[in-house]
């Protein structure tokens, strides 16, 4: 008996944005971030991302400062406040039709995202995914912290979480199969059995032809 697993990237994949960038957006108009140039500065580094060349750490001390004097319980607050708002309204159509019809077969699925884990599992939720891995971060004395927990799910940490999480279940899957949009997860494309280009960048586009992965255009209509 075959049992598939499929595996999505969050942030334009599933969703038609970054959730990161809408978190960000989203605290800066809350108040809770005042630096003028906040915003600015986050499109520069997701710019960077977009190309394979953001440094995690970077990003992190960036993103994460903040949050460093927020409760753990209030930043769950309002991620869940920003999640319902602003990021399950870009839940691609084609996305939540998949989504529905794998529930329906009992498929098992996972998000895997390089978004932090606080984000991505109440994403996760909210559209109907059990299972999911986002970069884990340290905390301290109840508070988030920029230092990342374990191996980071970013390139090639996206396998070594993936492998860790497969080996932690007690399932044994068939095949795998990914979606993703981003040439950051080419080390996961080359892994699975199965690769599906969602809108992919154009550095990730080349490899359609070459591994004839399919290339799927959502959010179209």
């Amino acid at each position: 008996m075959t049992r598939p697993l499929y595996i999505f990237d969050l942030d334009e994949t599933l969703i038609n944005g970054d959730c990161a960038m809408i978190w960000n957006e989203f605290l800066v108009n809350k108040g809770i971030v005042t630096t003028p140039d906040f915003l600015e500065e986050d499109k520069r580094l997701m710019a960077l991302y977009s190309r394979g060349l953001m440094d995690m750490e970077d990003y992190l001390t960036f993103a994460m400062f903040p949050l460093r004097n927020i409760p753990t319980p209030q930043v769950e607050i309002l991620v869940e406040e920003c999640v319902k708002q602003h990021i399950l309204p870009l839940l691609f159509p084609e996305a939540k039709v998949l989504i529905n019809q794998l529930k329906t077969e009992n498929v098992d699925m996972i998000v895997i995202s390089a978004s932090v884990s606080f984000l991505v599992k109440i994403v996760a939720k909210h559209i109907g995914i059990e299972h999911a891995i986002g970069i884990d971060l340290k905390e301290k004395e109840g508070c988030y912290t920029k230092h990342i927990l374990g191996v980071p799910s970013y390139r090639e940490g996206k396998v070594s979480r993936l492998t860790e999480w497969l080996n932690g279940e007690d399932k044994t899957y068939s095949d795998l199969h990914f979606y993703t949009d981003s040439i950051n997860d080419l080390p996961l494309c080359l892994y699975v059995d199965h690769t599906y280009l969602v809108n992919p960048c154009d550095q990730l586009a080349v490899y359609s032809e070459k591994r004839n992965w399919p290339m799927l255009t959502w959010g179209s209509q």
